[in-house]
């Protein structure tokens, strides 16, 4: 059996919120939506290939001290790719750790940006390769790890 990651979907507090923010950070289409009372969803992609679904029915922010999603990773194909999201997402004002580009561990070339969408879940941005200009945050533990 070959298996692939088809999207994903995440539960948001504020859909409108949440679409503008995905648009803007990762330059997402919206492929279409509800707005129905209590039904209210996003399908969003690139070139008409669905990404992420967007679930407008929680309460609260993401904790993760609970079970479930880690974080969510985006790769691109290089780390000019992600200089330029890290000046969208610090223009966006999300919460950006490690202050900026980072390798994936000491010594690995790939790595990227690590943030929070508006409900506080983790996301990466990352390349592989050219994120060996700066040290690893933690040196003997992955960075996607620990943020």
């Amino acid at each position: 059996m070959s298996l692939r990651t088809g999207h994903v979907g995440l539960n948001v507090t504020d859909l409108s919120r949440s679409v503008d923010f995905y648009r803007k950070v990762l330059d997402f289409e919206v492929l279409g939506e509800s707005h129905e009372e209590g039904r209210r969803y996003a399908f969003l992609g690139r070139e008409g290939k669905l990404m992420l679904t967007l679930w407008q029915q929680s309460e609260g922010a993401f904790s993760p001290a609970r079970p479930g999603l880690h974080h969510l990773a985006f790769e691109v194909p290089d780390i000019e790719t992600v200089r330029r999201a890290e000046a969208v997402i610090r223009e966006s004002g999300a919460r950006l750790h490690h202050d900026g580009i980072v390798p994936h561990g000491e010594g690995a070339s790939s790595g990227g940006v690590f943030f929070e969408d508006p409900d506080g879940i983790r996301l990466e941005i990352y390349a592989p390769s050219g994120a060996d200009v700066r040290p690893a945050p933690t040196a003997a533990a992955p960075t996607c790890g620990f943020f």
